[in-house]
Order: C-alpha cells, then sequence, then structure tokens
C-alpha cells in the first residue's frame, strides 16, 4: 500500500507562506524607527503561514508588525538604528502594547 509513502512525501514539501518580506517592510519598519523614540523591537519566529516578523514598539505603546524575512535582517535594523531587538517568545510583549490596543480599539478591526 502507498498511504505511508505519500504521507512521508507531504511532510518533506516546504511550507508555502503567505508572502515574502519585501523592501515596503523593511522600509515601514525603519520609518516607524525614525519617527518615534523609545522603540524596541520584537522578533516573532517564522510559522507555516507568516515570515519571520518584528513587532516595533514606541514608548507610548503604538505598534507596528512587519515581515523581515529572517532575524538576521532583523537584527542589522534594529542594529543600525540602536535599538533594543527582543525574542517575543521569550519576553512577551510589554504592558504599554496592550494598554494601547484597548485605547485603540479601531485598529483592531483592520
Amino acid at each position: 500500500m502507498g498511504w505511508f509513502s505519500r504521507r512521508a512525501a507531504d511532510r518533506t514539501s516546504p511550507t508555502k507562506l503567505d508572502r515574502e518580506a519585501t523592501g515596503e517592510d523593511l522600509a515601514a519598519l525603519e520609518a516607524f524607527v525614525t519617527s518615534r523614540h523609545g522603540v524596541e523591537f520584537y522578533l516573532e519566529p517564522e510559522t507555516t503561514a507568516t515570515d519571520t516578523t518584528v513587532v516595533a514598539i514606541a514608548h507610548d505603546g503604538e505598534w507596528i508588525r512587519r515581515r523581515t524575512g529572517s532575524p538576521r535582517a532583523a537584527a542589522k535594523i534594529a542594529r543600525r538604528h540602536a535599538v533594543p531587538l527582543y525574542e517575543a517568545a521569550r519576553t512577551g510583549y510589554p504592558e504599554r502594547m496592550r494598554a494601547w490596543n484597548r485605547a485603540h480599539p479601531e485598529r483592531r478591526a483592520r
């Protein structure tokens, strides 16, 4: 029977992401960093649906999430702008981000 051989072949196929990081994604992160102060980066690992992403959070909790393509690309932007880079899975997100989300419910509707 060929059931087991077909399943093994399915597991070895590469994951299809929704889209890869673009120059526009990286430019948006850089624009956020240069237009706000107290920005920190929170690295989110690649998943089966999304490429590696960074959440940039400003001092007041305003944030954006953009794809970076790799942790190395995120680290390069962080170094260039002297922004701390944390692993979101280890540190979690700061309370100021959750407070900003509560104060701006229209942002979640997008």
